[in-house]
């Protein structure tokens, strides 16, 4: 009986999950448009849209509309993807068809979490698609694979959403 207790503990503790509010989204959003934070819009992904991010994502992005937020030549984008089994919500700026600033704001992942680091995001600065790819390219973290991934779609996803008509 104590053993099956003990196992049940372990199973517990290792399928409970924390979300690391790393950045609220809305504090991203104030620091990126300087406490003056446009209205929100929505862009409704419809076929076409979907079309351009299912290859990205190797699916149909799950939500019906993602909301955006545009003011001066800038476009800033919340966006969740799965890195090894739980959502990353990251949050991006796009300006002139390159991102500007890559954060991690929420961290629900047990392993990877560098990927918040200022040393690893600062590669997203000044990066634009090139054939559909992230160029200059990102370097990985070792262990931390799937969670880099994950930012990368990500990426690129509000790369091309940016490019999209709204």
């Amino acid at each position: 009986m104590r053993h099956l207790l003990s196992l049940l503990l372990l199973f517990t503790a290792a399928a409970a999950r924390a979300d690391e509010v790393i950045l609220a989204p809305e504090d991203f959003l104030r620091e990126v448009f300087n406490s003056n934070t446009p209205q929100a819009q929505s862009l409704w992904l419809d076929d076409a849209a979907q079309a351009k991010l299912k290859p990205i994502f190797g699916h149909n992005y799950p939500a019906p509309r993602l909301r955006y937020w545009r003011s001066n030549g800038r476009t800033a984008w919340i966006l969740e993807d799965i890195g090894k089994e739980f959502p990353i919500t990251a949050g991006f700026v796009v300006k002139d068809g390159e991102i500007e600033t890559a954060r991690v704001l929420i961290y629900r992942e047990s392993r990877g979490g560098e990927i918040r680091y200022p040393g690893f995001l600062k590669q997203f600065s000044g990066v634009r698609l090139q054939n559909d790819q992230l160029a200059p390219g990102i370097d990985g973290i070792s262990g931390a694979t799937l969670s880099v991934w994950a930012m990368q779609r990500m990426a690129r996803a509000a790369l091309t959403l940016t490019t999209l008509p709204h």
